[in-house]
């Protein structure tokens, strides 16, 4: 039963790490089982993934809504010149 229980128990960066990685890419079985459990007991990481859930939400809305300016971008030639001397340099 203690095998069992720790493979199925995930620390919660590791639960983090797979609540970001499913916006990604689709979970193994034994992933998503992992973080069901994980869940079942740990307040923080369910609420960390519903506003995980929400950022991707807004962000997904502001960029596809067509609100983004891009006139806003800076041409600043010598902004551009001190990036390549830094560049350059190092």
């Amino acid at each position: 039963m203690k095998k069992l229980m720790n493979y199925l128990m995930l620390s919660c960066r590791k639960a983090t790490e797979l609540i970001e990685k499913r916006t990604l890419v689709r979970l193994s079985f034994k992933e998503k089982v992992q973080l069901r459990m994980h869940k079942s007991m740990c307040d923080a990481c369910t609420a960390y993934e519903k506003q995980s859930r929400k950022i991707d939400e807004l962000l997904h809305k502001h960029i596809h809504d067509g609100s983004i300016d891009n006139t806003a971008i800076l041409h600043n030639e010598a902004l551009k010149e001190k990036i390549i001397n830094n560049i350059s340099n190092n």
